[in-house]
């Protein structure tokens, strides 16, 4: 059988828990990256708008055949809620943002995740899509069961857009041709988060038998697919090997895969437990490891209570730890901080040492209950700086 061009990645590069597991130091992550992998979604996009500067340096710092992936902007897809009357201003400056991976033909797709809301509350889903630039390719990607219907299917495909194909828990792993590429994420299937969740290779195996199936009945020149379960280095160890399956690694990730394989061997068998159980046991302390790492448990120790202050109002709390500034809204699930790890780590739904701090210091009953809703809702909450 002859395949398309298949790139397979992760969802962004930047974790410091794939420290000693895919890392080797924490220098240089992303040109070690490409040395495994062709491909990456960068999820950042979603939750800012990035400079030009930006992506002109990421095209400058990666192979010639490399392809970026990219979340449209929130303020787009969530905030406006694809409203073609009020999209204006962010839906401009996105597009020009972009302009450098375009011009150095390293844009992979544009994926525009849908808010998770029942289709009749975007009535103006279509007009959206008439909006969209032309020369790009786009992948939309449902989060309500509402969407999967077949003149949705007829919407994507009369436009050329991808319908994306996922592996979640909420949604069924429909693989669906609307475009000619074919656009995968596999979510985890973890209860809370579902990206806390690592394929075993037979899970792995019945997908690539799926798109061997698939490819057997239906042409496409491209298929970009992407890890999201970024915990621990399971995304890259998991792309790793269906990268294997496929046939498509070459000696170098071969050689890493056995690396990797060899680390996963060695950990204790035990069940990974859900931070909506940690939680619900009330144990703060593991519910924080579970969200910052233990590196990051550990460094919040050396910040002393002096430097934390914090005000409690209602839903909403205001702190400064250390000199940075902390704002957590309970109601519209949205916690804003300023430090550079948070930056880093957004993203990933991942927890800065001036976070545990906080959480440390504020009385523990509020701390457990901000924390039970974060595990049972963590899509919902918006991390942002």
């Amino acid at each position: 059988m002859l395949y398309p061009r298949i790139l397979i990645g992760t969802s962004g590069w930047d974790y410091d828990d794939w420290l000693d597991i895919f890392y080797e130091t924490d220098r240089g992550m992303f040109t070690y990256y490409t040395r495994y992998f062709s491909t990456v979604e960068i999820n950042s996009s979603f939750y800012t708008l990035l400079s030009e500067k930006f992506y002109k340096g990421l095209s400058e710092s990666s192979p010639s055949e490399f392809l970026f992936s990219l979340k449209m902007y929130r303020g787009v897809t969530h905030k406006h809620m694809l409203n073609p009357k009020l999209i204006g201003d962010e839906f401009d400056a996105f597009f020009k943002s972009i302009a450098p991976l375009k011009e150095a033909k390293k844009l992979g797709a544009i994926l525009i995740q849908m808010p998770p809301v029942p289709r009749e509350k975007v009535p103006w889903f279509d007009s959206f899509l008439d909006l969209l630039p032309k020369g790009y390719r786009y992948a939309v990607e449902f989060r309500d069961p509402s969407w999967l219907e077949k003149d949705i299917y007829k919407t994507l495909e009369e436009r050329g857009i991808a319908y994306t194909v996922v592996d979640e828990p909420l949604l069924p792993p429909l693989i669906l041709k609307t475009s000619n590429f074919l656009y995968i994420r596999w979510h985890g299937r973890g209860e809370s988060p579902w990206y806390y969740y690592h394929y075993s290779i037979e899970e792995l195996s019945e997908w690539a038998k799926r798109l061997q199936d698939f490819l057997s009945r239906e042409n496409v020149d491209l298929i970009l697919g992407y890890f999201n379960n970024h915990f621990r280095g399971f995304a890259p160890h998991n792309a790793l090997q269906m990268m294997t399956l496929l046939g498509i690694t070459n000696r170098r990730q071969r050689e890493k895969l056995q690396e990797m394989d060899k680390y996963f061997k060695s950990l204790p068998q035990k069940v990974l437990k859900s931070l909506r159980e940690i939680v619900a046991k009330g144990d703060l302390e593991g519910a924080l490891v579970f969200l910052a790492g233990e590196k990051r448990f550990e460094r919040s120790k050396e910040i002393s209570d002096e430097n934390v202050s914090f005000k409690i109002k209602g839903e909403s709390i205001v702190a400064t730890v250390k000199n940075y500034r902390v704002e957590i809204d309970v109601k519209n699930r949205r916690i804003f901080h300023d430090c550079e790890d948070w930056k880093k780590s957004a993203e990933s739904k991942r927890f800065c040492k001036h976070l545990v701090k906080l959480f440390l210091k504020m009385p523990r009953d509020i701390s457990l209950k901000i924390l039970e809703d974060i595990a049972g809702n963590i899509d919902d909450w918006s991390f942002e700086y």
